[in-house]
């Protein structure tokens, strides 16, 4: 990215200084998978203007909070960490503060008139701009703001730092058209947006050919995609595209919306083996009392009904969801209705919320606003009969054999138990026993250089579930076969060992994945850019 000529010279990049060392960066993310997303975009820009990751343990120079505004405590916790970070900018000479996301899309000035000690506030529609705002802060020496209102270029044309070298967000849509009374997305994201196919298609190519085995297709509704250009049977279209990329072993999407939700995504969804076995559908309410007060346009009997096809279509299917607790008006009857959706779809597990106003939202003005202990002790209610079902759910599966996808990162108990953990085909979380070598007769793959291979992140191995809980399975039994990756590959190269070609694997030379891990410094790859 070029920075204007008063601010830098042609041999000192933004992250670089005279013959200094590159500045370094940490990028801390609050929210939702889009904000993951995004801040996989800002480490990008960084990286490619000469700044590095900050190493483990050691502080940073550039420190980037990439905030959210779905909820009323996002408010007091950005307030929070910036008050935190001051003490710390005080005995740093240089280090700088930025903020983004949709925090930084809402509040604006606010936050530099709040914390004049933030040197840099980059919107949502803005990410690319964050290297030349910080030296721009840093030659002038006063907070630089850049906030629009309408997105100029898709993020996803942006360099980028994946964190993973197995998994990746792919984008096939910004913003949303929707209009639900509790939610501020539309007002900071905009409108949706649709990515063209081909775009989609040529950034996941891009993905395997790096080693990536799996991907998320992402977006605030992803049932609508392919209205802005015509083709409501796109996302359909899409799944089945997906299929045919060779290399790709899972697909996933989040999220869609069930009054937008249509039996063509469910066929493709069936269909294609790649597409993975998990749904994530959101509910907010089981009230349709309550759903038309949040303007979401379908009703309880609505929402059953695609519940039930899924599991008619797709029985072995996890299907997840969110549910809001003490929105305007709600009733105990309403609330009961609620409990009554969740005990007859059966999810696997629901992020729940209790409802806070937000600024700027029609349910923030509404009246009969429940009161905190009565949302409080619903909460506490809904949880309990989600976890009795999740834990009954899983329950059934000890005894089952899964596929899983091993992590980069695993449960806060793994290395007191010798445990990995991975992701089965259904999106459920498994720690697995990582000991005692894959069985005789197991794949030909598995075994290579002479011997079992190690398991790495981004490898595939197959396990019998042992134990269940509410929310992970436990599986401590020797795995009963691994199968090498080109993702394991592309970990292995991160950490300078030495890679044999993995059957399948295109090329066995390196290549340049970043994979979430401070102090490695590598390159970022650019995505597959957009027309």
């Amino acid at each position: 990215m070029s920075t204007p000529s008063t601010l830098s010279t042609p041999t000192d990049p933004p992250g670089v200084v005279g013959s200094a060392p590159a500045r370094t960066f940490q990028v801390r993310t609050y929210g939702c998978q889009m904000n993951v997303h995004d801040s996989e975009r800002l480490s990008g820009v960084l990286l490619e203007a000469g700044y590095a990751p900050a190493p483990p343990d050691e502080p940073a120079d550039v420190v980037v909070l990439n905030t959210c505004a779905v909820r009323e405590n996002a408010d007091n916790r950005l307030y929070g960490n910036l008050g935190h970070l001051a003490s710390v900018k005080a005995a740093r000479p240089g280090m700088q503060i930025a903020v983004g996301g949709c925090l930084a899309q809402k509040d604006r000035g606010e936050i530099t008139r709040r914390a004049p000690w933030v040197d840099a506030v980059v919107g949502t529609n803005t990410i690319g701009s964050l290297p030349v705002l910080l030296e721009r802060a840093r030659v002038r020496g006063q907070a630089q703001l850049e906030i629009r209102e309408e997105l100029e270029v898709f993020p996803s044309t942006l360099p980028t730092r994946r964190e993973s070298a197995s998994t990746a967000w792919v984008s096939i849509s910004v913003g949303c058209s929707n209009t639900c009374t509790f939610c501020i997305v539309p007002s900071l994201r905009g409108v949706e947006q649709d990515r063209r196919p081909g775009d989609v298609l040529a950034e996941i190519r891009a993905l395997v050919a790096a080693g990536v085995v799996e991907v998320t297709l992402l977006g605030q509704n992803v049932n609508s995609y392919g209205i802005g250009f015509g083709d409501r049977a796109a996302f359909a279209k899409l799944l089945r595209a997906c299929g045919e990329v060779d290399g790709l072993q899972r697909v996933r999407f989040t999220s869609p919306h069930p009054a937008s939700f249509t039996t063509d995504v469910l066929d493709a969804m069936a269909q294609t083996p790649n597409v993975m076995p998990s749904l994530h559908m959101p509910l907010q309410s089981g009230s349709s009392r309550v759903l038309k007060a949040m303007r979401r346009s379908y009703r309880k009997e609505r929402y059953l009904s695609i519940i039930d096809e899924v599991h008619h279509r797709l029985p072995d299917a996890a299907v997840t969801t969110d549910i809001i607790v003490g929105f305007p008006g709600e009733t105990e009857q309403d609330f009961s209705e609620t409990l009554d959706v969740v005990g007859r779809a059966r999810f696997a597990s629901a992020y729940t919320f209790q409802y806070s106003p937000r600024p700027g939202t029609p349910a923030a003005t509404m009246a009969d606003q429940v009161p905190a202990d009565v949302v409080r002790d619903r909460y506490q209610r809904l949880v309990t009969l989600v976890d009795e079902i999740a834990w009954e759910q899983n329950r059934a599966l000890v005894g089952t054999e899964v596929e899983l996808l091993v992590g980069e990162s695993g449960g806060r108990k793994d290395d007191a138990t010798a445990r990995r953990s991975g992701r089965a085909r259904d999106n459920r979380l498994v720690h697995f026993a990582a000991g005692g070598g894959p069985r005789a007769g197991s794949d030909p793959v598995a075994i290579r250089l002479g011997g079992p291979v190690a398991i790495r992140p981004g490898d595939l191995v197959g396990t019998r579930i042992t134990t269940a809980a509410p929310h992970h399975l436990i599986a401590d039994g020797a795995p009963l076969w691994i199968r090498a990756t080109p993702a394991g590959d592309a970990w292995q190269r991160g950490l300078g060992a030495p890679v044999a070609a993995t059957p399948g694997s295109a090329d066995p030379r390196p290549v340049s994945v970043s994979l979430g891990m401070p102090g490695v410094g590598r390159r970022a790859v650019p995505a597959a850019a957009g027309h």
